[in-house]
């Protein structure tokens, strides 16, 4: 705003002075004010019509008509036009009731230069506005979208059109610290943010336009220039169709704060190692203690021991003052691979501790095996210093023989050490409890309580809904498994599948899984359902013959059906795999594999078994959103599935980054917490209630 702009001014007062007043104190600062008087109500609607007014000055004290009943009267005509009020004097309060009741501000007559200050900052905001308005086509939703995020001039908002800045408002140019619009428009966003944020970013740019992202939806990035309060902010995308094609509207989410009192501060950060911002090993114990009291919400918990390799060579090569911080960068590494429900705590000396919560015991060793990797692979550097270390990982999942917490790290640390002796740099899971003699006494009460359950006709289906990232014509589910115990709650699967597979009793289960599929399709309307079959489905002969018997004779659409094995086991039993594959798919089942990895470029499975789909291993997706090779891999994946015309799903997506992530992949479907837990859908089944554990034992025995 200049003094060469004409300013267009309704001014409502019954004293024609307030109109030169208010003329001369703009003229002074060199606007070219052009002020309409309006003396009574009935003259408002006339020049809201006639002239184009682009701000309402109210004389509080001398008007007959309140604040709400102009806005009410205005808002039918032009509801973006600000209205300021002024009266003979203003303090807080008063300032307060005017602007609750709709007014931009309330100003005192008398200060004549902060009344200069507010005319220009919200002729510059509605100028803005309608500008921005100006290049939108007149689609309802898109003017809503535009009006959402120039509504207050706080709001951080930029326009980017194939990965370009077209523009940024002002409050986008104060938060990364732009002087002048020319300094961005035209340039790449990403050249604004952080490489590890680069790929969800691009993602979210992409999905955007595709008409996948949601308004609710939030990405969580780290900007190049500080931001004003935080080193990360959260945005959010909507899509706008411009006259020149297509354009995604960013805008930077307000962040709520929440005060802590200091003394609450220092007692957090009493309990903190200072190098690792871990918990000290006391508090870390007591945090699991209470933590391993209670069940997760799904899988299991499991302890992970990491400690540096030859650490003493850090020592002699860095220094040992200096040697900390290389600890601490270490520690930093582990923290950016961490669930938000992990606890983590610098055990003793270099080693380090945490409790994951995961699918399996070998989710927690994959998880230690990509920390080693990780590490053996990060340049650590400190002054003009840089150096290389590996570590080692020994990972524990809770079991019913450890009688104590003691045993537990005991266990785990047991792990790493088979872990050291073995060379180091590798990653180790404690078995030893499958062999343990208590584990015999535990397994002997599940089978009487698997057997009872199956009888009792106690298992419950949970469904876990498979979003499409690319469209959402097909509804497909996962299908889990629940047991019901005699006082009617819930058992999850890690808690008593482990003892099923050590007794030769998953394949009952399997089947019970199979014809309770069935169900779930003909009640749900589910065009594709995934049930899991075990090691001991897989190598069992009569597996398709059953399924033969008890599909096939219902009329069920087999085409409804996948059955997912994981990578590893069909890697084992490739032979029985390929031909319980082949067998199915006369029968017109699908076929998945899960826990897809991508730790080698391993296709040759992929045209061996000619999955319909592969499920990319949930263990990626902690650190996928951050890990710029990682992503190269997984890109790698999705082009080889894609040209073997392979569906390809991401397990355990937990946020919108990960989404974003995978969007940009090019992967076709997502399943995990970000897009639905896991809920029981099955409380009853008439078909399978009646099915007895011999008859699931048929074509093969128990």
């Amino acid at each position: 705003m200049n003094g060469h702009q004409s300013i267009s001014i309704a001014v409502l007062t019954e004293d024609q002075d307030d109109v030169e007043i208010i003329n001369r104190t703009l003229r002074d600062a060199g606007h070219a004010a052009h002020c309409h008087w309006i003396s009574t109500p009935t003259k408002l609607a006339d020049i809201l019509v006639a002239e184009n007014v682009e701000l309402l000055i109210l004389n509080c004290d001398r008007y007959k008509d309140s604040i709400q009943q102009i806005i009410k009267q205005k808002d039918r005509y032009k509801p973006e036009v600000p209205l300021l009020a002024t009266q003979e004097t203003a303090d807080e309060a008063s300032i307060q009731d005017a602007m609750q009741a709709g007014a931009c501000d309330l100003v005192s007559m008398s200060h004549t230069t902060r009344l200069q200050s507010v005319v220009c900052r919200e002729l510059r905001a509605l100028r803005v506005e309608r500008a921005l308005n100006s290049t939108l086509l007149s689609a309802n939703g898109y003017k809503r979208q535009l009006k959402d995020h120039m509504e207050s001039s706080s709001s951080s908002i930029a326009l980017v059109q194939e990965g370009i800045f077209t523009d940024v408002n002002d409050a986008w140019m104060a938060q990364f610290s732009i002087m002048t619009k020319e300094e961005v428009i035209g340039m790449p966003v990403m050249d604004t943010f952080e490489e590890e944020s680069q790929a969800a970013l691009k993602g979210a740019l992409i999905a955007t336009i595709a008409g996948k992202w949601q308004a609710s939806q939030k990405l969580i990035v780290k900007p190049l220039v500080e931001s004003n309060d935080s080193n990360e902010v959260h945005l959010e995308f909507r899509s706008v169709d411009l006259d020149d094609g297509p354009c995604v509207q960013i805008r930077i989410a307000p962040q709520l704060k929440v005060a802590e009192e200091p003394t609450k501060l220092v007692h957090d950060a009493l309990k903190r190692d200072p190098t690792t911002l871990f918990f000290h090993r006391a508090q870390f114990v007591e945090r699991i203690t209470k933590r391993l009291l209670r069940k997760p919400a799904q899988g299991t918990h499991c302890l992970v021991y990491i400690k540096p390799d030859n650490f003493s060579a850090v020592h002699e090569k860095i220094g040992i003052l200096q040697s900390e911080e290389i600890f601490a960068q270490f520690a930093e590494e582990i923290r950016k691979r961490l669930h938000p429900r992990d606890v983590a705590g610098r055990f003793e000396g270099t080693s380090i501790m945490v409790l994951l919560e995961r699918g399996a015991a070998r989710d927690a060793q994959v998880w230690g095996k990509q920390i080693c990797a990780h590490i053996s692979q990060h340049t650590f550097e400190i002054d003009d210093k840089s150096t290389h270390i590996t570590c080692t990982a020994g990972a524990c999942a809770v079991n019913e023989v450890f009688g104590s917490l003691e045993e537990f790290v005991a266990a785990t640390i047991g792990a790493y050490k088979l872990g050291r002796e073995a060379g180091g740099n590798t990653s180790f899971l404690d078995e030893s409890a499958d062999k343990n003699s208590k584990q015999l006494e535990f397994d002997a009460i599940w089978v009487k309580h698997l057997k009872a359950a199956l009888m009792e006709d106690r298992f419950r289906l949970a469904q876990l809904p498979i979003a499409g990232l690319r469209s959402d014509s097909v509804k497909m589910f996962d299908l889990l498994v629940r047991m019901i115990d005699e006082q009617g709650n819930s058992v999850l699967p890690s808690e008593f599948l482990p003892a099923a597979e050590r007794n030769n009793m998953m394949k009952n289960i399997d089947r019970w899984m199979l014809q309770s599929a069935v169900e779930f399709c003909n009640k749900n309307n589910a065009d594709r359902v995934f049930v899991r079959l075990s090691r001991q489905s897989i190598t069992d002969s009569t597996t398709v013959t059953w399924m033969e018997q008890h599909l096939d004779d219902r009329a069920f659409d087999c085409s409804r059906l996948v059955v997912q094995i994981p990578e590893r086991d069909a890697a084992k039993h490739i032979k029985q795999t390929r031909s319980l594959v082949k067998q199915a798919r006369r029968l017109g089942i699908g076929f998945a594999l899960e826990h897809y990895g991508i730790d080698q470029e391993r296709f040759q499975i992929l045209d061996i078994l000619k999955p319909d789909y592969i499920k990319l291993d949930g263990e990626l997706m902690h650190t996928l959103m951050t890990d710029s090779s990682l992503q190269r891999a997984v890109s790698t994946v999705v082009k080889a599935a894609q040209e073997r015309k392979i569906k390809t799903i991401a397990e355990r997506v937990e946020n919108a980054n990960a989404m974003a992530v995978l969007f940009q992949l090019g992967l076709d479907f997502m399943q995990g917490h970000y897009v639905h837990e896991p809920e029981v859908v099955l409380q009853e089944v008439e078909s399978v209630a009646s099915l007895t554990l011999a008859e699931l034992s048929a074509a093969g025995g128990n």
